[in-house]
């Protein structure tokens, strides 16, 4: 008789088991695709709020002049006496690797300008 109460206790508790690692699955998937929506979100609010920061006061440079290209970087800034690359960044957001290329690039004078004609 014994026997028999411990293993329905043990059977008892494999269900048990068995059930909760089920929810945790589940649970987990959940969360995954929550916070997936929400780097996404996060992504969408950055590429929107990118193309307004040429118009706040604190912007360095006149507006009228930057040019909006998104990708790989934010935009262009063409003042008088340069040319300037840009890219704005919230909160703790960094340089893609493709970004930190496009800065290497620059800072060591491999930027040229170039002429197509197309008869």
């Amino acid at each position: 008789m014994r026997i028999l109460i411990i293993s329905t206790i043990t059977i008892l508790m494999f269900i048990f088991l068995i059930i909760s690692l089920y929810f945790n699955i589940i649970l987990l998937k959940k969360l995954s695709k929550t916070s997936h929506r929400k780097r996404s979100l996060s992504v969408k609010y950055g590429k929107l709020t990118e193309q307004f920061f040429p118009l706040i006061r604190e912007y360095p440079y006149n507006s009228t002049n930057f040019r909006f290209l998104g990708t790989p970087i934010d935009g262009i800034q063409f003042n008088e006496d340069s040319i300037v690359f840009v890219e704005f960044k919230l909160a703790n957001s960094k340089l893609t690797p493709k970004q930190k290329r496009i800065k290497t690039l620059v800072e060591n004078n491999k930027v040229r300008f170039e002429i197509f004609y197309i008869k």
